[in-house]
């Protein structure tokens, strides 16, 4: 490094640790998981009574607080809500379902898995196959950086926000502002995203009209409804409930992948065990919350096989304490900062903030 300034030799000195430091964690994650197909294989095969058992205690509260919201409409809107919040949860383990189905995890038949998951896209809103599809592309290519918009909440690298201009930095600002990202963002996505085939891949024609379909059953089943029960009533209840949805989907998805020290590669030099281990959380939750989320807080071993249906994933970890070794553990309150979490470094591999961002931009000026 000679010729450097002093300055700039410690800037490099502390890249090469980083890149050395990744470069032995990815070292001992294949040391340590080199036996990871056999250790999940035998918590691939479906149960179908756990499956049926999962179905009762997801539909039946979901059913019974929907109807309870529904009478408490003339009584108070703010019980409704609050109703809302609790049942929302219930969607999400209908929802954990209905993507278990698209990985054909849930049920051991794949047109069962299919019937099922059509079925949960009516109470979810979310297009069954077309998201399958979508979602299913995120599995084989999360933590590349080539396909971070497709399946996933997007970002940029430091040194692409670098190059924008102002208002192009505004805008990402904008993006990023966590009101916009876990408020705004999940509406946008549930009404107006999915109903559009915006990923087309060659020969996804069937599943875009397969898309259409599914939209039209959802829309003829909501204004079947709200001419049955009342607009206002439907509205309010169907309307709170997703609501809330929208919103826990976004944070789980975002704390489950953007954590601080997650993983992002470009494609050339990406890994599928270690974007399973290092690009996915374990979500750790009160049990009760594991319940209501269909365990995707065990997102690593979700990743490391999406074979693996929900209710096995909880067993598969216990049993099996060494994939609970390298990955990134989460309470929820070490969740929220997480919400300033702005850009990838791709020199210091973790997330980091605006305001990080910009102190750095001082400090190499000064230098």
């Amino acid at each position: 490094m000679a010729g450097f300034p002093q300055r700039h030799q410690g800037i490099i000195l502390k890249i090469h640790q980083v890149q050395v430091q990744f470069q032995n964690t990815v070292e001992d994650i294949h040391q340590s998981l080199k036996n990871w197909k056999t250790i999940i294989s035998q918590y691939q095969q479906a149960n179908t009574w756990r499956a049926i058992g999962q179905l009762f205690s997801s539909f039946g509260p979901f059913v019974a607080l929907w109807v309870a919201m529904y009478f408490s409409v003339g009584y108070s809107i703010w019980l409704t809500l609050l109703l809302g919040m609790v049942n929302a949860f219930f969607l999400v383990r209908i929802f954990i379902i209905q993507h278990d189905c698209g990985h054909y995890s849930f049920f051991s038949k794949r047109k069962v898995n299919d019937a099922m998951g059509f079925i949960c896209s009516f109470f979810s809103s979310i297009p069954y196959t077309y998201w399958a599809r979508v979602h299913s592309f995120h599995h084989g290519h999360t933590g590349q950086l080539e396909h971070r918009d497709i399946g996933d909440i997007d970002f940029l690298t430091v040194d692409e926000f670098r190059k924008l201009n102002g208002w192009g930095r505004f805008k990402y600002r904008v993006f990023r502002n966590p009101f916009v990202l876990f408020i705004l963002l999940p509406m946008l996505y549930l009404g107006v995203v999915l109903r559009v085939p915006r990923i087309n891949f060659p020969g996804w024609s069937p599943i875009h009209r397969k898309m259409h379909l599914n939209n039209l059953l959802i829309l003829a089943a909501y204004v079947g409804l709200g001419f049955l029960l009342g607009w206002k009533a439907f509205l309010i209840v169907q309307g709170s409930i997703i609501f809330f949805f929208g919103i826990i989907a976004f944070w789980f998805f975002y704390v489950q992948h953007q954590h601080d020290h997650t993983y992002m590669q470009w494609s050339k030099n990406w890994d599928y065990l270690t974007a399973a281990i290092k690009g996915a959380t374990f979500y750790k939750l009160p049990r009760i919350m594991h319940f209501l989320t269909g365990n995707i807080g065990y997102h690593h071993i979700h990743h490391l096989s999406s074979r693996i249906p929900n209710y096995n994933l909880r067993r598969c970890a216990k049993e099996n304490p060494v994939l609970q070794r390298h990955v990134t553990k989460i309470t929820f309150l070490q969740s929220l900062p997480l919400m300033f979490n702005k850009l990838w470094d791709e020199e210091k591999q973790r997330m980091i903030s605006f305001r990080e961002f910009y102190r750095n931009e001082q400090r190499n000026l000064a230098a």
